[in-house]
C-alpha cells in the first residue's frame, strides 16, 4: 500500500472553530488579527468557522466570520471537533469545559504579566485580586487544553514552568512525547505571505507638517503602560536640533475595541510632547486606529520602526507584534534591550538595540540607523529575515495539529472531578466575596482584553 488516498477520494477536513473575544473588523488589534490569520491559514486544510463574542463586521469568501451570542456559540461548539481560543473564552463560557471538544489554547500573550503594568492605576486591593484572578483564568486553560501555543521559545520555557505547577507535566504526557512539543509548541505572530506594496501615501505629504522629504520614525501600534514612549520623546527632542527634518509618527492611540480604555501612558506621552514643544512639529499622533489592510501605506511611508519599553518581567516574556510589521515592510529597527526581539535584531543586524530609559543612547542609535549609508542594505536584511515569520510558517504547528487532532494523553484524568473541578472549587471560594463587591465579570473581561 502506498499510504496515499485512492484516486477520487476526498480527504476528510477537520471542523475547526476559532474564537476571539476581540473585535473583528477593518480596525483590529493583535488578538483579532491573530484569530483572523489563524482562520485563513487553517482553511487550506480544514473546515473553518471564525467567531467573535464581541463584534464582527468582517467577511471572507471561503469561510464564515460571525458575531455570536452565547446560544449561538453553543451551536458552533457542538459543530466543531477542534476549538481554538484565546483570552477569557473558557472563563466567560465555563460550559465549554464540559464538552468533549478538542481544545487548543492560544497563550501567546501572558496576560497576568501584562496586567501588572496595565493595572497600575487600580487600587492595591483590586490590583492584587485581578492579578490573582487572571492567573486563575490562565491556569484553567493550562489544565484543560489538549494543545497550547505560545509566541517564542523563551515564552515556552515560562509556560512549561506554569504547566508543571498545575500537574500537566506528568507521566502520561511525558511518555507520549518527552519533549512535550505535543503539549505546547511555538507559533509566533506572523506576517503576510505577500510582499508589502504601497498603494498610496499615508504620512509623507499627507499629514500636515510632514513633507515628502522628511525622515519618519514610526511607532507602529498602541501606546500602552508597559511601553516607554517618554524616553523616545526626549531622544527625538535632542535629535531635531541637528535634524529639523526628523518626524516621529504614532500609528495608533485609540484601541479599536471600545471596551478597552485609553491607558495612562497615552495621556502622559501627549502631555510630554506638548511640554517639549514637539506636537504637530516633530511628533504626530494618529488618535484613531489604522485599518488592518491600510497599515502597509503607513509602514512604507516610514524610514525606521521603533519599539521602546521598560525593564520588567512583562518585557522579558513579551513578543512585540508591531515589530513583525516592521519586518514585513523592511524597516530598520531601533528597540530597547530585554525582550525576544532584541537578540534577533543584534544577531541578524536588523538595526540597533539600546538600554532601557537611556535617552542619549537612544538618540545616538536613531541617528546612526536612520542616516546610515547602508540603510538600504539593512532594510533588505530586515525584509529577508521577515520571511521566516510568514503566517503559514509561523502557524505550522497549529495547522499540523488540526489536520490530525487528538486529546492530550492525560485527557481522561483532567476531566475527572478530582483532577479538575476540585482544584477549581478552591479558586471559586476564594474569589466569590470579591466578585460581589466589584464591577461585573464581563466588564472586567472586556477592559482587560489583551492589547497586543
Amino acid at each position: 500500500m502506498s499510504g496515499q488516498p485512492e484516486k477520487g477520494a476526498e480527504l476528510r477536513r477537520t471542523r475547526v472553530l476559532v474564537v476571539t473575544g476581540d473585535v473583528l473588523g477593518a480596525k483590529m488589534a493583535g488578538p483579532a488579527i491573530r484569530a483572523w490569520e489563524m482562520a485563513k491559514a487553517l482553511h487550506a486544510v480544514c473546515e473553518v468557522r471564525l467567531v467573535s463574542t464581541q463584534s464582527s463586521t468582517l467577511q471572507h469568501a471561503d469561510f464564515p466570520v460571525l458575531e455570536v451570542d452565547e446560544a449561538e456559540l453553543k451551536h458552533h461548539v457542538d459543530w466543531c471537533e477542534v476549538l481554538v481560543f484565546q483570552g477569557y473564552t473558557l472563563s466567560t463560557f465555563p460550559w465549554i469545559r464540559r464538552t468533549d471538544t478538542i481544545i487548543v489554547a492560544d497563550i501567546y500573550d501572558p496576560m497576568h504579566l501584562e496586567y501588572l503594568e496595565q493595572g497600575k492605576d487600580d487600587s492595591p486591593a483590586a490590583r492584587a485580586k485581578w492579578t490573582e484572578y487572571i492567573s486563575e483564568v490562565l491556569n484553567v486553560q493550562l489544565e484543560l487544553a489538549d494543545y497550547l501555543l505560545c509566541a517564542s521559545e523563551k515564552q515556552r520555557d515560562f509556560w512549561l514552568g506554569q504547566l508543571a505547577a498545575v500537574s500537566r507535566i506528568n507521566p502520561l504526557n511525558y511518555e507520549a512525547d518527552p519533549s512535550l512539543r505535543a503539549l505546547i509548541d511555538v507559533a509566533p505572530f506572523g506576517i503576510s505571505e505577500e510582499p508589502a506594496v504601497q498603494t498610496r501615501h499615508a504620512i509623507k505629504g499627507v499629514v500636515p507638517g510632514i513633507d515628502e522629504g522628511d525622515r519618519v520614525i514610526l511607532w507602529g501600534g498602541g501606546v500602552y503602560n508597559w511601553f516607554d514612549p517618554l524616553t523616545l520623546l526626549r531622544a527625538v527632542a535632542r535629535l531635531v536640533e541637528r535634524h529639523p527634518e526628523l518626524r516621529l509618527y504614532f500609528l495608533g492611540v485609540k484601541h479599536p475595541n471600545p471596551d478597552v480604555p485609553a491607558m495612562k501612558m497615552a495621556a502622559e506621552t501627549m502631555r510630554l510632547a506638548d511640554e517639549l514643544g514637539l506636537t504637530d512639529k516633530h511628533v504626530f499622533f494618529n488618535t484613531d486606529w489604522v485599518d488592518y489592510e491600510d497599515r502597509v501605506n503607513y509602514l512604507l511611508d516610514a524610514d525606521l520602526g521603533v519599539s521602546t519599553h521598560f525593564e520588567h518581567v512583562e518585557t522579558a516574556f513579551s513578543f512585540r507584534t508591531r515589530i513583525l510589521d516592521y519586518l514585513w515592510a523592511g524597516l530598520p529597527i531601533v528597540a530597547t534591550d530585554g525582550d525576544t526581539f532584541a537578540d534577533l535584531i543584534r544577531e541578524h543586524r536588523l538595526g540597533a538595540v539600546v538600554p532601557p530609559e537611556d535617552a542619549e543612547a537612544l538618540a545616538e542609535a536613531l541617528e546612526t540607523v536612520l542616516y546610515a549609508r547602508d540603510r538600504a542594505e539593512t532594510s533588505a536584511r530586515v525584509r529577508e529575515f521577515g520571511r521566516t515569520f510568514i503566517w503559514s510558517r509561523a502557524l505550522r504547528p497549529l495547522i499540523e495539529f488540526c489536520t490530525s487532532p487528538r486529546h492530550a494523553e492525560d485527557h481522561a484524568l483532567r476531566r475527572s472531578p478530582v483532577g479538575k473541578e476540585a482544584r477549581r472549587s478552591v479558586g471559586r471560594l476564594r474569589h466569590t466575596a470579591f466578585w460581589r463587591r466589584s464591577e461585573s465579570f464581563r466588564q472586567f473581561v472586556r477592559r482587560a482584553l489583551p492589547a497586543r
